[in-house]
């Protein structure tokens, strides 16, 4: 005879329910973290019983993981697909660089779970991050360099170390969206307004394009129809900056 988490098991096992349990975790874990969310809450959103939680993924912390992972391969997936559009390496790069930071804008949750990841790095314990860096992060490590590099090697971006120019493209975004607080502050503005955002947005692209292309003229013709082919993402509990007074 079946026992009721066994009959619940077999009455939540619809192909939808995996899918749905782990948006409520992704939910769920960016905001209370590993320590703080609740099966219960998790089964609650994704209208399952939480036998079905355990009978997916074993446990709390292998839901944890599978919920970052599979936030971190739309991320992934989505920054691959930047760098094989078909057109020059400066532009791809240019891409992804507009990619990253449309991915901040919009991908709150996996922003949140990336910055505890970091925080339990820093205190000595690499968590999930060893899993992460070979299933995410070292192939877009690989494309981003080997596209910078194609760049720099065809004679369309200026020949400067290529993780700089990474790193002042990608850091560039993560300084922004990390210091919104201290700009509302300093400027008195709200940095995570739409209309501000859109702004930055175009901001980063436009300079990027005269920064790194040896042919300025090409560079800004590059990020205008960058800019013209992409629109904005729908953004996604952004967070509010402290108001300045």
């Amino acid at each position: 005879m079946k026992t009721n988490a066994n009959n619940a098991v077999e009455a939540g096992r619809e192909p939808e329910a995996r899918e749905r349990i782990l948006a409520a975790a992704l939910s769920e874990f960016s905001g209370h973290g590993l320590a703080g969310a609740r099966m219960d809450s998790i089964a609650q959103a994704a209208g399952v019983n939480k036998a079905l939680l355990y009978y997916y993924f074993q446990s709390k912390d292998g839901l944890y993981l599978a919920a970052l992972v599979a936030a971190a391969t739309r991320v992934r997936d989505s920054s691959l697909a930047a760098a094989q559009v078909a057109e020059s390496a400066g532009r791809r790069f240019l891409r992804m660089v507009l990619n990253h930071f449309d991915r901040i804008l919009s991908q709150r949750e996996f922003q949140s779970l990336m910055q505890q990841e970091m925080i339990r790095l820093h205190k000595g314990d690499r968590g999930n991050l060893p899993v992460l860096v070979e299933k995410i992060f070292r192939p877009l490590y690989r494309t981003f360099e080997a596209t910078v590099r194609e760049g720099i090697d065809t004679g369309e971006l200026i020949a400067v170390d290529w993780l700089q120019m990474v790193v002042a493209g990608l850091g560039a975004n993560v300084f922004y969206f990390l210091s919104a607080p201290m700009w509302a502050l300093i400027g008195g503005e709200n940095p995570m307004d739409l209309g501000t955002l859109a702004e930055r947005r175009r901001r980063l692209v436009e300079y990027l394009g005269l920064a790194i292309f040896i042919d300025r003229a090409e560079g800004a013709k590059a990020a205008a129809e960058l800019l013209a082919a992409v629109a904005m993402p729908e953004t996604v509990n952004l967070p509010k900056p402290v108001e300045a007074k």
